[in-house]
């Protein structure tokens, strides 16, 4: 399974996103750090985030650089291990 000492893991928000509460959330539950990255704070627009991860809703996480989509997919990501 996935190892939270070697997992680097980023997560795209923003303040008032539900998902993005529930990955943040399952992740800590897990025992994994992460880095957030608030796109309206940040001043990153959706497009930009999107050149990033590969979509344009948030939250999008992005797990040892690989792009894996929002909050079910995180899900779906750990489920398959």
């Amino acid at each position: 399974m996935f190892n939270p000492e070697t997992t680097q893991i980023t997560i795209y928000t923003t303040s008032w996103c539900g998902p993005c509460k529930s990955a943040k959330r399952f992740l800590s539950d897990q025992g994994f750090d992460f880095t957030e990255i608030d796109i309206e704070k940040e001043n990153i627009s959706r497009e930009e985030m999107a050149s990033m991860t590969k979509g344009l809703s948030v939250p999008q996480i992005v797990i040892n650089s690989k792009p894996i989509g929002g909050f079910e997919d995180l899900l779906e990501y750990f489920k398959k291990g």
